[in-house]
């Protein structure tokens, strides 16, 4: 078993990026959103039936006036970019309740243990931050990815444990930083496992997850031991594991409006975990998010492993492996 010793650092910030190709479309009339549809439904394979297409089709009337008003927002070509995606005929509540399912555990958040390394520290309220100052004495970009320390991007489905998969690929980096071999961790044994009030599937929070795993030794398995289901089963965790990993200490802190303080722990420290609002990620094709990310403990819906960032550009961007919906950042 190894000790992962480096810290996990659990961090909140307002840009992330990921994939979707899509097709960005300007206002369209009636006829037009009808040949739009149709397209859409070919390209992503979706097939109703006739009273759900229509169902389907308001959702995606719906879609077009979100993307609309979202790309009035940007100010230069590096700005996020909104779009017809695979999730444009689905209501903001079912995009949330099949794919955003992190959720903020109050009673962890507000606790404060004074015999472990670690502490919570969230705040209520979430600021738009137009200015980041770059530490000195830091690179000016990092990419862990580079360095051959990112596991596989998994693809977590309908399954809300974006909790769980955050956390353990982001073991599996301070594992490999440390001792130099990239090892897969069973994701699933935590979705079946973790108590402290996640509910696998049905959504979570990683520091709930972080101060269970902590308070209960526990030993995150070989992926190839305990293998992915995307799905709720029973728990099969062993006491411990010779190829297993434990998580020896962490901090879970919120950094607004202090998000200079994540270059630091990145370009010293490692990749991080980030519990973000998604919600406009619904429509996201590309570039940087600078607008429509309330952090307010009431909009943290999703949870990523952050691995890198870039402060060459005309923004500072953070380079994001989002660990649920997509395949790739």
């Amino acid at each position: 078993m190894f000790d992962v010793k480096n810290v996990l650092f659990i961090v909140a910030l307002i840009a992330l990026c990921f994939l979707a190709i899509p097709v960005k479309v300007s206002k369209p009339n009636l006829e037009q959103k009808l040949e739009l549809f149709s397209s859409f439904q070919q390209r992503y394979k979706k097939s109703y039936s006739k009273s759900e297409h229509d169902i389907r089709f308001k959702n995606f009337e719906k879609s077009l006036d979100i993307i609309e008003e979202l790309n009035k927002n940007r100010q230069s070509p590096e700005s996020a970019r909104y779009g017809i995606t695979e999730f444009s005929d689905l209501s903001e509540e079912e995009f949330k309740t099949r794919h955003l399912r992190h959720s903020v555990n109050k009673h962890v958040l507000m606790s404060h243990h004074k015999h472990h390394d670690h502490h919570h520290n969230h705040v209520k309220k979430r600021s738009i931050t137009t200015g980041i100052t770059i530490p000195t004495g830091i690179p000016v970009k990092k990419d862990w990815r580079e360095a051959g320390i990112i596991g596989k991007v998994r693809n977590q489905q309908t399954c809300g444990a974006c909790w769980a998969f955050s956390t353990v690929e982001t073991a599996e980096s301070m594992h490999a930083l440390k001792n130099g071999t990239l090892s897969l961790l069973s994701v699933q044994e935590v979705i079946d496992c973790a108590g402290n009030g996640n509910m696998g599937c049905s959504g979570g929070d990683f520091c709930a997850l972080l101060d269970w795993m902590d308070v209960n030794k526990v030993v995150l398995e070989p992926e190839s031991e305990y293998p992915l289901l995307l799905k709720d089963a029973a728990c099969k965790r062993k006491a411990t594991s010779p190829n297993g990993v434990k998580i020896k200490s962490y901090t879970c802190d919120t950094l607004i409006p202090s998000e200079s303080s994540i270059l630091t722990d990145i370009a010293t420290h490692g990749p991080v975990i980030a519990a973000v609002n998604a919600l406009t990620w619904q429509y996201y094709l590309g570039g940087v998010i600078q607008y429509n990310c309330d952090g307010s403990l009431a909009n943290i819906n999703h949870a990523v492993q952050i691995v890198g960032y870039d402060s060459t550009s005309s923004f500072l961007e953070f380079s994001g492996l989002e660990i649920g919906l997509y395949q790739e950042a």
